[in-house]
């Protein structure tokens, strides 16, 4: 098995290498790739990955700034692994985590991990981004009658022709709720498993916002009523066998 990690990166020159350096350091427990894609960056990060020797690292550019989910489009598009995780370059999610995502996958219990975010005083700046990460999730539970944990989670683990399949439209933050949406209509309920967590303050660049937020309830809404499965095929459940 081949895992590709996919790291959307813009304007991360104060911590980019740092997140390099800790997704390379980490013990894999299969053969990895990471696919870094940067989306028309205007601070240092060209100039930070233009110094990657590391052979299992391969960079993509975007002439100009597209969005999280565009990034990951790309990154996707180029992905030579069986199975693919999403890992940003803002040192909010610990890599060491990765293996403990890939456990149940390798052991034959499932296709699609979510890493499942414990949040507490020392690793959230707003009360409110978490109530609003909260309501999400919940609006998500009630409308596909399901009980995630933590559905706005960076740490999404999948085989890579699933997310090919879902044709994810979204440019922007509204990935997560499009992603979650369409594998919850097929009858997809991930497999969680808990992951540390340290948020990033605005002052050090933390991008997301509350419209965000508005635009996840959105997709959410738009995926549970649309009358056809990506694909154009009705709903139901799809099973992939691991490699």
């Amino acid at each position: 098995m081949k895992l590709s990690i996919l790291m959307p990166v813009y304007n991360e020159e104060a911590r980019l290498g740092e997140a390099l350096k800790q997704a390379l350091a980490v013990d894999y427990p299969c053969e990895v790739e990471l696919v870094t894609v940067d989306d028309g960056s205007q601070d240092g990060t060209a100039a930070i990955l233009d110094r990657v020797d590391d052979p299992r690292v391969r960079v993509i550019r975007h002439e100009r700034n597209l969005g999280k989910g565009a990034a990951i489009r790309t990154a996707v598009r180029s992905a030579t692994g069986e199975y693919l995780v999403i890992l940003d370059a803002d040192l909010e999610y610990d890599p060491k985590d990765i293996p403990r995502l890939l456990e149940p996958v390798l052991d034959g219990r499932t296709d699609v991990v979510y890493g499942n975010r414990t949040f507490g005083s020392h690793s959230s700046f707003s009360f409110w981004y978490v109530m609003g990460n909260k309501a999400v999730t919940l609006v998500a539970n009630v409308l596909y009658n399901c009980y995630l944990g933590d559905l706005e989670t960076c740490f999404k683990l999948m085989p890579v022709q699933t997310y090919r399949s879902l044709d994810v439209r979204s440019r922007g933050f509204g990935m997560e709720a499009e992603v979650t949406g369409k594998l919850l209509r097929r009858g997809v309920r991930p497999y969680e498993v808990p992951i540390s967590y340290h948020a990033r303050s605005r002052e050090e660049g933390k991008k997301i916002t509350w419209r965000d937020g508005v635009k996840a309830l959105w997709i959410l809404v738009r995926e549970r009523v649309r009358t056809t499965s990506p694909g154009g095929s009705t709903p139901g459940t799809v099973t992939v066998t691991p490699s």
